[in-house]
């Protein structure tokens, strides 16, 4: 069994492999003051419910991680609760197979990487990756399979957090799929703005990224995934596949790539 982690500024997705198969997959919080003890009774625990393996069954881990306090956490808890597993970290001088054409490379999240990677190989190029997390992610893939770029737009959760502490008489709401894009009442309305706000964002730019990668638009897949993805996804024009454990099926490709 591969063990497959994303660690996400404010989540993070486990899953596990049994060859090509997701067998299992959780979702935690990512707590930065979590020591590697911790995350490994955290990890022990969700393995020890599994009615699939136990965590002797786990014969590789792979990893991308946005936060670097938790990375040493997670790296320390490797070496001490599975250390005879093999590792792989995802950072600079790991192999990925998807040449990075930016300015600075290391200024790319491992994960948006990892993104592309998966595409990729799912789809084929040229392609968009819109990742539905704290920020909206959307990563560029050329015909050839390069990464050439990307966009960064503030995430749904954080924008409605503001909007609620900015707003002297707007609160959270359950975000759900409101309606009628013309509301009635204030929570309607802020249901419409933000599900119909997003969604036309993610169109936009998803628009202009194709027309950037290529002459012929209509060959570009458009790829969602992310764990806000379900909130707006079904009411975006130019989203072709909607894969939740995209993140997860690059780990294991860029698992294969280093040990095998």
């Amino acid at each position: 069994m591969l063990l497959a982690i994303d660690v996400g500024n404010s989540h993070t997705v486990l899953g596990l492999f049994d060859g090509e198969d997701l067998t299992e997959h959780w979702r935690v919080s990512t707590e930065a003051r979590r020591t590697a003890d911790e995350w490994a009774v955290v990890l022990q625990g969700l393995i020890g419910g599994s009615a699939l393996m136990r965590s002797g069954d786990i014969d590789g881990i792979a990893m991308c991680c946005s936060v670097p306090t938790v990375q040493h956490e997670m790296r320390e808890m490797f070496r001490r609760h599975f250390g005879d597993v093999p590792a792989v970290i995802v950072e600079p001088g790991v192999k990925t197979g998807i040449p990075v054409r930016m300015d600075n490379p290391k200024e790319v999240g491992s994960d948006r990487i990892i993104n592309a990677l998966a595409a990729v190989e799912l789809y084929g190029g040229p392609c968009v990756v819109v990742d539905f997390g704290t920020a909206t992610t959307f990563d560029a893939v050329s015909v050839k399979g390069e990464y050439v770029g990307g966009a960064i737009a503030p995430g749904i959760d954080i924008s409605v957090e503001a909007l609620s502490r900015r707003g002297a008489q707007l609160h959270m709401v359950e975000i759900v799929k409101p309606r009628a894009v013309i509301a009635k009442n204030t929570t309607e309305a802020l249901r419409s703005g933000i599900v119909f706000g997003f969604a036309g964002q993610v169109d936009g730019i998803v628009d202009r990224m194709a027309q950037d990668l290529t002459a012929d638009v209509d060959s570009v897949t458009v790829v969602a995934t992310g764990g806000l993805a379900p909130l707006v996804v079904d009411e975006c024009e130019t989203v072709d596949v909607h894969e939740p454990w995209l993140t997860l099926i690059g780990l294991r490709l860029v698992y294969q790539r280093n040990v095998g």
